[in-house]
């Protein structure tokens, strides 16, 4: 349900910007291909992924896609590994690890939920790379939520096989508010945030940038929740930030003393 919520969000905003939904012809076939990744299998995978493993611990597998997607956008895209992505990549890596710390012995207990986040990852970073790829006329709504309806076509018959249909009469005020939150800011908003973000930045310095939702969530769970925050946490929030510089901050800062020289 969240799928085609976020599917029809997105297609009228771009009918009410830019006054169309409707894609080049050229298009539809790259974006058929890059729904199978970005929606189908990331929502397929993790799916069965958080079914035999906890969610939290799941999540840490599935960011490891800036990884594959530095690997991919340098095979199919040409985009240089240099230091600085290599740098990022590695301390956005043990970031993650010290955020899991011992919980890494939950992955032994459940390798075929492993495989199937790592099958995520997979998934969303070449649905990363590939959106890049392609030379889009389409805005990044219309595009978005294209791939979004086309995946809501393939997820939502198999979910209601398997599934009851949620009775909407009982939710609660909190339930809907939360439900409203879903739709407006993950699927409508940060979808097409993403995206776009993938249009202006190479494709691994913007999948590098993902490795920041992980420790926001740890940090949003002490404000919101309560949860303690302790040394693993601030270690891993330290490292993340020092990947995102890294990639980020520092070539932008070389490149303007380069300008001025």
């Amino acid at each position: 349900m969240s799928v085609s919520a976020g599917a029809f969000g997105l297609l009228l905003i771009a009918f009410l910007t830019n006054g169309t939904v409707l894609l080049a012809k050229a298009e539809i076939k790259p974006l058929l291909i890059c729904a199978i990744f970005n929606i189908v299998g990331w929502h397929l995978f993790t799916g069965y992924g958080v079914s035999l493993m906890p969610a939290g611990r799941a999540s840490i597998i599935a960011f490891t896609m800036p990884v594959w997607a530095a690997l991919f956008s340098n095979v199919l895209l040409g985009e240089p590994m240099t230091r600085y992505k290599i740098a990022g990549l590695i301390m956005g890596l043990a970031g993650l690890a010290v955020l899991i710390g011992p919980d890494l012995m939950v992955l032994k207990a459940a390798p075929l939920g492993a495989l199937f986040m790592l099958g995520a990852a997979v998934s969303w970073a070449i649905g990363t790379v590939l959106f890049k790829k392609y030379d889009w006329t389409s805005p990044v709504a219309a595009l978005v939520g294209w791939q979004l309806l086309v995946g809501a076509a393939v997820i939502t018959p198999g979910a209601m096989l398997l599934e009851a249909m949620p009775d909407l009469t009982e939710l609660s005020g909190r339930a809907v508010i939360a439900l409203a939150y879903l739709f407006i800011l993950p699927m409508v908003f940060c979808q097409w945030a993403y995206f776009k973000v993938v249009q202006l930045f190479p494709a691994a310095i913007a999948a590098i940038g993902t490795l920041a939702v992980p420790v926001l969530g740890v940090f949003s769970s002490a404000v919101i929740l309560g949860e303690p925050v302790g040394w693993n946490e601030l270690a891993a929030l330290i490292l993340i930030c020092s990947a995102l510089a890294s990639v980020l901050v520092i070539p932008a800062l070389k490149n303007r003393r380069a300008k001025k020289i």
